[in-house]
């Protein structure tokens, strides 16, 4: 079993930063292929960026690629999202999700999920 829990959510202006943290527990961690979605009120839950165990195959969105950042610290078991450049478009609750296989852009091939986080971006 994995459960996560996101944080590092909030109100941004437009161009400023935000780094998002996932917090995992349970066993076989490190073995997992970590991802994180996001979900803007009445959208569908879209794929942002995807990394498997050991950090070797990374996968980001196009709309996101170039300005944020996905990354693992298996020994502390934590996921993280730096996301830079931030535009409106981003505003979403931000989702990790933790998974058995290769990275996936859907989000039936994810095992476990987080609470989610609020991200907003203004103008």
């Amino acid at each position: 079993q994995v459960q996560l829990v996101e944080s590092g959510g909030g109100l941004v202006q437009a161009g400023g930063s935000l780094r998002l943290s996932c917090a995992a527990s349970g066993r076989t961690f490190s073995s997992y292929t970590m991802a994180w979605f996001r979900q803007a009120p009445g959208k569908e839950r879209e794929f942002v960026a995807g990394i498997n165990w050991s950090g070797s195959r990374i996968y980001y969105a196009d709309s996101v690629k170039g300005r944020f950042t996905i990354s693992r610290d298996n020994a502390k078991n934590m996921v993280y999202l730096q996301m830079n450049s931030l535009k409106p478009e981003d505003t979403a609750v931000y989702y990790c999700a933790a998974g058995q296989y290769n990275i996936q852009t859907t989000g039936d091939m994810y095992d476990y999920w987080g609470q989610g986080t609020q991200v907003t971006v203004s103008s």
